[in-house]
């Protein structure tokens, strides 16, 4: 197996900005993307990295918002659009886009990178990874397996959802403990190691995840309001509105013919991606955790899995391809997966780098 420190960083110029690409094994390896989540940075993926074969060369960098990467604004109307774009010009830069080389996983939000890059530069890939990936229909906003909006101007989704403390807090650097709105804490409840803990550096985590650039351009991103429960609407900057299904749809995966494999691998206690998402509108609406609430047949809790189901079902169905879908659901295993469950994961991405 690699060794942890082996993985490090350094700056990468790309035709469009100069991104922090973190990296470990001969560069001559079997080349593996790894695409980080909102909050994290490609830092994120270090015990990812450690359990892969000797012969992989791990490419893991940090997306625009996050750690070193240049802090490019993000034009939230092309979806995840930019993101993927910086993906694919790091890619060329590499030598390795359009070749089909690349075996990529993403987490989270860096699964959604991964499925715009899949419709936009389906050659970039020769297989993909989806670790508890956002919906293809986007995160907030929509109210079925078909990714239907509950509001035309996708009112509940973007900007305008992220808790206001934990943005102060994050913009401060906080390190504390103190609040359950500290990044440390939600760091540790949502995106973190769970029962593998003891085995990740939190201080090294934190660290990370504290570089995420903080405003309208950034996270969160901006936001406008609605007449419409609850009352606000995704706008067009930064990176929450990326994901919002007013901007962002991968659907169209489900008829791709890009004839390579994908493996969903999710857990069945993630708290993010779910089809009961505690940072979505809807379950905390029916919580009472937000008023207002105009009820399940209006807004109900988004089903974020049944429609990343759906999706990759329709991918399946596409001629020659029914078997190269994958769906791999973890027993007790919540949303920090890399963290969580390394070699798991590790073990999934070799499946498809070596097949």
């Amino acid at each position: 197996m690699a060794p942890t420190s082996d993985f490090s960083c350094s700056i990468v110029e790309t035709p469009r900005l100069a991104m922090n690409v973190w990296t470990s094994g001969p560069e001559d390896g079997t080349p593996v993307l790894l695409i980080h989540g909102n909050l994290t940075t490609g830092g994120f993926w270090k015990y990812v990295a450690a359990a892969l074969p000797d012969d992989v060369r791990v490419i893991a960098p940090d997306l625009r918002g996050f750690g070193l990467t240049d802090a490019a604004p993000i034009d939230a109307t092309r979806g995840l659009g930019d993101l993927s774009e910086d993906v694919h010009g790091l890619l060329g830069t590499l030598g390795l886009a359009g070749a089909r080389r690349v075996t990529a996983a993403g987490w989270s939000m860096g699964g959604g990178v991964l499925q715009q890059l899949l419709l936009e530069h389906p050659d970039d890939l020769g297989g993909l990874v989806l670790v508890a990936p956002v919906s293809p229909h986007g995160f907030g906003g929509t109210i079925d397996a078909a990714g239907t909006r509950a509001y035309e101007d996708a009112a509940g989704s973007g900007g305008g959802g992220a808790a206001p403390e934990f943005v102060q807090r994050l913009r401060e650097k906080d390190r504390s403990e103190e609040s359950t709105s500290s990044p440390r804490v939600v760091l540790r409840s949502f995106f973190g190691a769970g029962a593998n803990a003891a085995n990740v550096d939190e201080e090294f985590l934190l660290t990370e995840a504290l570089t995420t650039r903080v405003g309208d351009d950034f996270y969160p991103g901006d936001s406008r309001p609605s007449e419409n429960w609850p009352m606000l609407a995704p706008g067009d900057r930064g990176v929450l509105n990326t994901m919002s299904p007013k901007h962002y749809d991968t659907s169209a995966i489900a008829r791709s013919t890009a004839g390579i494999p994908i493996t969903w691998v999710h857990g069945t206690e993630d708290m993010v991606c779910a089809d009961r998402s505690m940072f979505d509108f809807g379950t905390l609406g029916e919580m009472g955790a937000v008023p207002g609430w105009p009820g399940a047949d209006a807004v109900p809790p988004q089903p974020m899995k049944q429609q990343t189901r759906a999706v990759l079902e329709g991918y399946a169905a596409q001629p020659g391809q029914q078997s190269l879908v994958r769906e791999v659901e973890l027993e007790g295993i919540a949303h920090g997966l890399p963290l969580e469950v390394p070699d798991r994961i590790a073990a999934e991405i070799t499946r498809l780098a070596t097949r």
